[in-house]
């Protein structure tokens, strides 16, 4: 178990020896965290999503094939790939700062107040359903299933650039109805 062992040599013994897994990861740890810190900018995102990186490579050793690039090159894609899902699933889910949960929950809710809330909430649904059925699934896809364009695109049969387009022109709408509404409410 040399350190002066060739990274191919190495490779091909992981596949069979955990130990020498273990050197691979010694040689690449540092190299992985860093890159991963550097794209999460968090000390513990960056320590969970490296423990992911080489949890995933020891458990897929044995479909390693060199392919003339070199085993850091795998790593990193698993890598890249971890911190992609991360940042995907980070967009999902809206953080909100503790501060800012605080500052909401001690706001005062009025009767006037949720009535308020639910009449708006009536309106927009209103003014969805009123729109084309293409349209309607968009939304339903997007806040409902929270799926991201690409996806949406897919199940819809079209581009990204299209979805992008349609959710557009689909809020424009929105909007427009929506103040319209608003309009007619204060002089009617």
């Amino acid at each position: 178990m040399s350190c002066d062992e060739t990274e191919e040599a190495l490779v091909e013994r992981a596949k069979e020896d955990p130990a020498a897994f273990g050197l691979l990861y010694q040689r690449y740890v540092k190299q992985i965290y860093n890159y991963v810190y550097y794209r999460t900018g968090n000390h513990h995102d960056a320590e969970d999503l490296t423990a992911r990186t080489f949890y995933y490579a020891l458990s897929n050793i044995g479909r390693y094939q060199s392919q003339g690039v070199p085993f850091s090159a795998w790593l990193y894609r698993i890598a890249h790939n971890q911190v992609a899902n991360w940042h995907r699933d980070r967009s999902r889910r809206k953080m909100i700062a503790l501060d800012e949960l605080l500052s909401i929950s001690q706001r005062k809710i009025t009767p006037e107040s949720l009535i308020e809330a639910k009449e708006e909430r009536n309106d927009l649904l209103k003014a969805i359903r009123r729109l084309p059925p293409d349209r309607q699934q968009l939304l339903i896809l997007k806040f409902t299933a929270g799926l991201s364009n690409t996806e949406i695109g897919q199940v819809m049969g079209r581009s990204e650039g299209a979805i992008k387009s349609l959710y557009h022109r689909t809020l424009l709408v929105l909007r427009e109805e929506l103040i319209n509404r608003d309009e007619v409410g204060e002089t009617g």
